[in-house]
C-alpha cells in the first residue's frame, strides 16, 4: 500500500497563491506517477494536473494551465501543486493520487489505486 497525506490548503483571496504538498509513504513509491484532482461540492472530482516520475512530463486541464505547477521531489517522496492565480471557481477539496506505472497522461480517476484524504481549498472573491 502508498499512503499518501496532502497539506498546504486554506483560504486565500482571488489572485492569491497557495501551494499543495503530497508525502508518500509505504510500499516503494518508484515508478508512480503523480496527479492532482479537485472535487466541489455536489460536483464530480476532476482532472487538474499530472506529473511523471521523473517530472520530465506534465499534464493540466485547461482550467487551470498556466496558473498551476505541479512538481516532484522523488528524494523526499512529495508531489507539489503550486497554485497561483487563484479564481473563486478553484474552490474545492484537492486530492492528490497515484500510481505505481507510471501511466501520467491517465486523467481519470480510475487510472489512480491510491489517493489521500483531501485538503480543502477555498478562494474568496
Amino acid at each position: 500500500q502508498v499512503q499518501l497525506v496532502e497539506s498546504g490548503g486554506g483560504l486565500v483571496q482571488a489572485g492569491g497563491s497557495l501551494r499543495l504538498s503530497c508525502a508518500a509513504s509505504g510500499r516503494t513509491y518508484s515508478n508512480s506517477a503523480g496527479g492532482w484532482f479537485r472535487q466541489a461540492p455536489g460536483k464530480e472530482r476532476d482532472f487538474v494536473a499530472s506529473i511523471s516520475w521523473s517530472g520530465t512530463i506534465t499534464n493540466y486541464a485547461d482550467s487551470v494551465k498556466g496558473r498551476f505547477t505541479v512538481s516532484r521531489d522523488n528524494a523526499k517522496n512529495t508531489v507539489y501543486l503550486q497554485m497561483n492565480s487563484l479564481k473563486p471557481e478553484d474552490t474545492a477539496v484537492y486530492y492528490c493520487a497515484a500510481d505505481l506505472h507510471n501511466q501520467f497522461w491517465i486523467r481519470s480517476t480510475t487510472g489512480y489505486p491510491y489517493w489521500g484524504q483531501g485538503t480543502q481549498v477555498t478562494v474568496s472573491s
